[in-house]
């Protein structure tokens, strides 16, 4: 992905949203706003069609709405894994679960690094803490591209001196304008279902198949989904998870090669919405410290990166 070379810029230092200073990317009909919280992507509108889910300014993102996940996505079961055989002990950040969930900067501010009108880029350093002893930065660039898609560049750099575990991933809510979430089809590429506990770690994996086979497309309404699937259908160099309304209009989010998993929500408690579908782009799965599936090692001076998008396609009434 280019990012267009955003130059750098200063920034007013007030501060008047609970996500921090807004960025808002403009290109055609397309809109983005980017928070500095968490390099969240708070809402992507084509024509004034809203193609994420959103939320107030004096509110942070219900259920995680947009944000960025680094060093790693979802879970890591009771907080803690081990390095070269010494037990790491991470903050439980999901107590109802005993878990330590969405990495170590979702509640952290993101500085700008670049900005144009149509792109900007914000960053972020983990420094070495109790559960994770290393010095790692994560920097997302985000573009509105010239065909008006939004494209999302994830890069973890390894700024320490020893070899660092890591899994990105972000967790955008996707819906199609005002069209009922019940009414729009979900479709997903994928042949392998994670099948977890209680606790949503994975214990094993199955084809996918009921309520959790995705690639001929299921009503949204009948959906109650927590799961992550892998063996995706690349075409391209990309997967491909499409959100679409009985008119034909439809958004897309795809992912890259880097990112072999995808975790798919539908909430019911998202306020203000029936229903609420996230579709979570994920380089590893919950628990990939333990498990090891998808976890990767950055060697020291080193840089990784995912990129991931959202497409719209404007049904035959427009």
């Amino acid at each position: 992905m280019t990012a267009s070379s955003p130059q750098e810029t200063s920034v007013a230092s007030t501060r008047t949203c609970a996500t921090g200073r807004q960025h808002e990317l403009r290109r055609g009909d397309a809109v983005a706003v980017v928070t500095e919280l968490a390099a969240g992507l708070r809402s992507f509108s084509r024509g004034g069609v809203l193609l994420t889910e959103t939320y107030g300014d004096d509110e942070i993102s219900p259920g995680g709405a947009g944000i960025t996940l680094a060093p790693w996505a979802n879970r890591v079961e009771d907080g803690q894994w081990f390095l070269d055989g010494r037990k790491q002990q991470l903050d439980i950040t999901e107590v109802s679960r005993n878990n330590a969930s969405h990495g170590l900067l979702r509640n952290a501010g993101y500085a700008l690094v670049g900005k144009s009108p149509h792109a900007v880029a914000l960053e972020a350093v983990v420094f070495p803490q109790h559960g994770y002893p290393f010095l790692v930065r994560h920097r997302v660039d985000y573009q509105l591209s010239e065909d008006l898609g939004l494209r999302v560049r994830q890069t973890l750099t390894n700024d320490g001196t020893a070899a660092a575990p890591f899994v990105l991933g972000a967790h955008p809510y996707l819906r199609v304008g005002d069209t009922p979430v019940e009414e729009l089809k979900l479709t997903v590429a994928a042949d392998t279902r994670l099948v977890t506990d209680e606790r949503l770690i994975p214990r094993s994996s199955a084809p996918v198949e009921g309520d959790v086979d995705f690639r001929s497309g299921r009503h949204v309404a009948d959906l109650a989904v927590d799961v992550a699937l892998t063996d995706l259908r690349f075409e391209g160099g990309v997967a491909r998870h499409t959100l679409a309304a009985g008119d034909g209009s439809a958004v897309s989010l795809w992912q890259d090669e880097s990112c072999r998993y995808v975790h798919i929500f539908v909430s019911t408690v998202y306020p203000g919405r029936t229903r609420a579908v996230a579709v979570e782009p994920m380089t590893g799965p919950a628990n990939a410290f333990n498990s090891g599936d998808g976890l990767r090692w950055l060697p020291a001076g080193e840089s990784f990166s995912m990129e991931w998008g959202i497409d719209y396609a404007p049904g035959a009434a427009r």
